[in-house]
């Protein structure tokens, strides 16, 4: 978990100025015809942070993990992101992330086995879901850019 914490600091550390460069204006525009806004991608990507720092903690806490899936386009609807300022949403972002860096720097290793199913999937491990997050977080970032 280590080397995947560090990889997550560094792509938050590598991708934050150059979001913050991104004006107001080109935040709130579609990124293509029909769908989201890069406010709403990142808006998306602080309700994954939210929902995996969840999963995180209470899968090495608990042994084992059965958390309910998400509906991320309700999500976005209803914290109103669009309405946010863009530089805020950046550095809640990345602080949010960091601190992700640092809870997957320090999970129990012995927890990383841990069995988690996240509404109607088939059960993964906590591992997995960690490696899957930071794999998401790189997908969406890509859109962003």
């Amino acid at each position: 978990m280590k080397t995947l914490a560090a990889e997550l600091a560094r792509v938050v550390d590598a991708t934050e100025t150059s979001l913050l460069k991104i004006s107001e204006a080109d935040s709130c525009a579609p990124i293509r015809p029909g769908g989201w806004s890069r406010k709403q991608v990142i808006g998306h990507l602080i309700d994954s942070a939210s929902n995996n720092h969840q999963r995180f903690v209470r899968a090495a806490v608990q042994g084992s993990l059965e958390f309910p899936g998400y509906d991320q386009e309700g999500c976005v609807r209803v914290q109103a992101v669009q309405e946010m300022p863009w530089p805020s949403l950046v550095v809640f972002w990345a602080g949010y992330n960091r601190y992700l860096a640092h809870i997957l720097e320090h999970l129990p290793q012995d927890a990383l086995q841990a069995p988690c199913r996240i509404g109607s999937s088939e059960p993964v491990t906590l591992q997995f879901l960690a490696e899957d997050y930071l794999v998401h977080l790189v997908h969406h970032l890509q859109q962003v850019r």
